[in-house]
């Protein structure tokens, strides 16, 4: 997205690394493939629709790296995300929606665990190099 404007204005958060290959991010980027420019207003309406964030989705019992982003986070991003989701479940089992008021408020996209997830994988990829002992293993009991 260098220097070019984007059909979707500053929500869009560019996900692709420098490793992607061009046809990758073509695919990928909302802003230069009209397919994916669909499917992310798509998500973006539903989303909305319950009052949700793209990273409320994420599940911290699945990846421990996200248990551990969750869990630095500050107490009020957490109490949020937690607010938001109890909110979502709720409309879900009412079979109803945000208010079209409320809806226009929101924003899916914004991201607040993105900074703190790449600190974390960053960490446990330093103590990987150094040969250290993870901080957190899976264990099955």
């Amino acid at each position: 997205m260098s220097g070019e404007k984007c059909c979707l204005g500053d929500e869009y958060d560019s996900r692709e690394s420098s490793s992607s290959s061009g046809l990758q991010s073509f695919f990928l980027n909302p802003c230069r493939n009209w397919l994916a420019a669909q499917h992310y207003k798509a998500l973006s309406k539903r989303f909305k629709k319950y009052g949700l964030r793209y990273d409320d989705l994420y599940d911290p019992m699945y990846d421990l790296d996200i248990k551990e982003a969750l869990a630095r986070l500050p107490r009020e991003v957490a109490d949020a995300r937690n607010q938001r989701l109890k909110r979502a479940m709720d409309l879900s089992l009412k079979h109803e929606y945000l208010p079209e008021d409320l809806q226009a408020l929101q924003a899916p996209f914004r991201s607040y665990l993105k900074d703190m997830l790449a600190l974390v994988k960053q960490e446990r990829g330093e103590r990987e190099a150094l040969g250290a002992l993870p901080l957190y293993q899976r264990t099955i009991l």
